[in-house]
């Protein structure tokens, strides 16, 4: 079991978004805007489906990863914290998620 959690990704893609250097890959797409950070989120998101569909485990390990990795740079461009969205699941998880989705159509 591993001591890394998503808080400290967070605060590493936070501080490598801030690198001047031109050595960050996390710097470079901060740099190119939301566009492209959910671009790459989108290839992510669908190179996961595919690792699943396919029984791929280690494939969807490695993309899940590459996955997180890249909702922390949208979330970073956005102005999003990781704090903020564990809010919401927490607020969520007070109800069924049956409820939650019709309180959703309500509003």
């Amino acid at each position: 079991m591993s001591d890394f959690t998503l808080e400290d990704l967070e605060r590493i893609v936070a501080e490598r978004a801030s690198a001047t250097d031109g050595s960050s890959y996390t710097a470079s797409l901060v740099a190119k805007g939301i566009p492209k950070a959910v671009q790459k989120l989108g290839e992510e998101a669908v190179e996961t489906v595919i690792a699943a569909i396919s029984g791929d485990r280690e494939g969807v390990v490695s993309e899940s990863a590459d996955l997180l990795y890249h909702l922390l740079v949208v979330w970073k461009i956005s102005g999003v914290e990781l704090s903020t969205v564990l809010a919401e699941l927490e607020r969520r998880t007070a109800q069924s998620g049956l409820e939650e989705k019709a309180g959703r159509k309500a509003s």
